[in-house]
């Protein structure tokens, strides 16, 4: 018997609301919503992505790709090929901006500084403003590229910062099933082939004062 109804999904609180059978709407607390499908296997749990209720994905619509999840697992097939299929061709990837606020919700759950998160929220927000509507399974490197060369030069530390960041959303983009191949925004074997090296850190000591201008 289903447990969630349309108004659930719209009212929910940040959580995991099962509604049977394997689905489930993943509340985040920056109040992000979407569907997962999740199977387990030697007491192993594999979790599917189903799509965004942002993105247009239904109630029903999540329930009729979770009746397929089970259909591929009772068959032994790979539950993954057809919830990825369906995402790229009904357009239903969550975005770059999504995904950055589900790895941000995670990821502060671990921060004692409240530096970190505002940091990552002024990045994302200063510098990824052409990814963030963009679905995360097309992000190329000539979109990275875009966001990184206005500032690899001038702003060195920053632009590393936020060439991590990048990596790291479109990797969490990856482990959900939403994205094949090499991350785009990989620095070794890849962006450091496209971009110069940033210039080391200068130490050492203040040219000295001469001597008539000591107080």
């Amino acid at each position: 018997m289903h447990q969630l109804s349309a108004r659930t999904v719209t009212t929910a609180k940040a959580g995991r609301h099962s509604d049977g059978g394997g689905l489930y709407l993943v509340v985040n607390p920056s109040g992000a919503r979407r569907w997962a499908f999740i199977t387990w296997r030697n007491r192993q749990p594999t979790e599917i992505g189903l799509g965004s209720v942002v993105q247009g994905v239904t109630l029903a619509i999540a329930r009729a790709r979770a009746e397929e999840c089970r259909r591929l697992a009772t068959s032994g097939k790979n539950v993954k090929d057809s919830p990825k299929s369906w995402q790229r061709v009904a357009g239903n990837v969550p975005t770059f901006g999504e995904i950055a606020s589900d790895v941000i919700s995670s990821l502060e759950r671990g921060w004692r500084n409240e530096k970190h998160r505002k940091q990552w929220h002024s990045t994302i927000k200063a510098y990824c403003g052409s990814l963030k509507t963009k679905p995360a399974s097309e992000i190329t490197t000539e979109d990275v590229l875009k966001v990184l060369k206005p500032i690899w030069a001038t702003k060195s530390e920053t632009a590393s910062r936020v060439r991590g960041r990048i990596e790291k959303i479109l990797d969490a983009a990856k482990a959900k099933g939403l994205r094949d191949g090499e991350n785009p925004a990989r620095w070794r074997g890849h962006l450091d082939h496209l971009l110069p090296k940033r210039q080391k850190l200068q130490r050492g000591h203040h040219a000295a004062l001469p001597w008539k201008e000591l107080p």
